[in-house]
């Protein structure tokens, strides 16, 4: 016989929702001795309802219906499906207001991409990965990967929510070298500074070539914003003094180059690859400038841990934001 837990679940699935995102907010109290309490089973309902972002009193009569759907800007979508966009947008939301109520606000004015690079220049030889995210936190937004999706298909690149004047950034797309994410960290993070999300409570990057749409003004604005702030030029000149090159002559390059230009090598090499369009050689460059290779979100989320204010969550939703980090068995 079904049980009403097992109903739920199949409830929650046939919605849109991953079995890793049900599992994720899944709540550690519950067992099977509780399905035969009315009120227990009551909780659950509300409790997963409250962390999936989905309204609890259609879900308590057999129905889901997500509260945030609709309240989101889609990027790189020409047309979808109506069910993922709201299942992606209330899960986003719902872990975007965790992380802003577990981190303290701070007043800060719109920035322009080159104060920001100025302010780390200061102090570091370049913008890279870890500065971006030392900002980010600096300026009171929260920073995390994603290591659970609500679609058993990873779509999103990278989601900022806004909540109150307050921002968030939830990152999913993993790299084993930093440059590729702090383009998209100083994507997202232009998107904030430059009042992308205003009149909205979400901005969604999906994965590029799923839904192109060509010309999206803000994309541009904040792919000019990013270069800015990790080059110091929205359009920067980098050239080579010879027309075919391997990816241990570029990584050597890169690395003499990238800190007399202020420069995170990494970039420079990304960078070249877009001008020149060599994206092969680029990417098999990163493995000759960084030492070691290591999935960059245990990074971005180690220091994420170290800077949340766990107890301002309560146990329950410490749990789901934890499982959210850190994904399945890791």
């Amino acid at each position: 016989m079904i049980t009403e837990a097992q109903k739920l679940r199949q409830q929650l699935k046939s919605a849109g929702l991953s079995e890793r995102a049900i599992d994720a907010a899944w709540p550690a109290w519950w067992s099977d001795e509780l399905e035969a309490s009315p009120s227990s089973r009551a909780e659950l309902r509300f409790t997963l309802a409250r962390k999936l972002g989905i309204n609890p009193r259609p879900l308590l009569g057999e129905r889901v219906e997500f509260i945030w759907r609709d309240r989101a800007r889609f990027k790189h979508l020409a047309a979808g499906d109506d069910v993922r966009q709201d299942a992606i947008t209330s899960f986003g939301v719902s872990i975007g207001k965790l992380l802003i109520r577990a981190t303290p606000a701070v007043e800060f004015p719109s920035t322009a991409a080159i104060e920001l690079r100025d302010i780390v220049l200061s102090t570091a030889p370049f913008v890279d990965l870890l500065s971006l995210i030392s900002i980010c936190w600096s300026l009171g937004i929260p920073v995390i990967h994603l290591r659970v999706f609500p679609l058993d298909r990873k779509l999103m690149h990278a989601m900022v929510v806004e909540d109150n004047g307050r921002y968030a950034i939830l990152l999913g797309r993993d790299s084993k070298y930093p440059a590729p994410i702090a383009f998209t960290l100083a994507h997202e993070l232009g998107h904030i500074m430059l009042g992308h999300l205003e009149g909205t409570s979400a901005i969604v990057d999906l994965e590029e070539g799923e839904y192109d749409l060509p010309g999206d003004p803000q994309e541009d604005e904040a792919d000019a914003f990013a270069i800015s702030l990790l080059t110091g030029s929205a359009n920067p000149e980098i050239t080579t003094n010879i027309e075919s090159f391997g990816p241990k002559s570029l990584a050597l390059a890169a690395l003499r180059a990238g800190p007399i230009h202020g420069i995170e090598p990494g970039t420079l090499a990304l960078c070249l690859a877009h001008r020149l369009q060599k994206w092969p050689a680029a990417m098999a460059a990163l493995s000759h400038i960084y030492t070691t290779a290591k999935p960059v979100w245990q990074e971005v989320n180690g220091i994420a841990n170290s800077q949340i204010n766990w107890p301002e969550l309560g146990d329950d939703s410490a749990d789901f934001l934890e499982n959210v980090m850190l994904g399945p068995n890791e």
